[in-house]
C-alpha cells in the first residue's frame, strides 16, 4: 500500500509534502523526478497535481499534515472508499509507468 495524493490536489500542487517528505517519493506534476520543483516554473498548474510514487512510499504520513487541503490519503482503499476516487490512484501509479490492479506493489 501507498499513501495516494486525491483529487483536491488538482490545480492546487503545494509542495510543502514534498519537503516533509524524508525518501523523496512526492514528484510531479510533470517530472518523476523532480521533487516538485518544476512546479515554481509553471505558469499554470490548473489541472496539474502531484503523485506519490508507490515503490517508494514508506507510509511515514509525515506528507499528510503538511497539505492544505488534505489531499492526501493513507492508501488506495482509502482514496477509492472516502473520496470516491479510483481515477487519483490510476494517475499515481500511471505517473511512476505502473498500472493499478486493485493491489499495492
Amino acid at each position: 500500500m501507498s499513501f495516494i495524493i486525491g483529487k483536491k490536489c488538482v490545480s492546487e500542487c503545494d509542495t510543502a509534502c514534498v519537503d516533509a517528505c524524508p525518501v523523496d517519493c512526492i514528484h510531479g506534476p510533470i517530472s518523476t523526478d523532480g521533487g516538485g520543483s518544476e512546479v515554481k516554473d509553471l505558469e499554470s498548474i490548473e489541472g496539474l497535481q502531484l503523485y506519490i510514487d508507490p515503490e517508494n512510499c514508506i507510509q511515514c504520513a509525515a506528507c499528510v499534515p503538511e497539505c492544505p487541503v488534505d489531499a492526501i490519503w493513507d492508501d488506495e482503499d482509502d482514496c477509492i472508499s472516502n473520496e470516491g476516487d479510483d481515477k487519483s490512484v490510476v494517475k499515481n501509479y500511471e505517473f511512476f509507468g505502473h498500472k493499478w490492479t486493485g493491489e499495492p506493489l
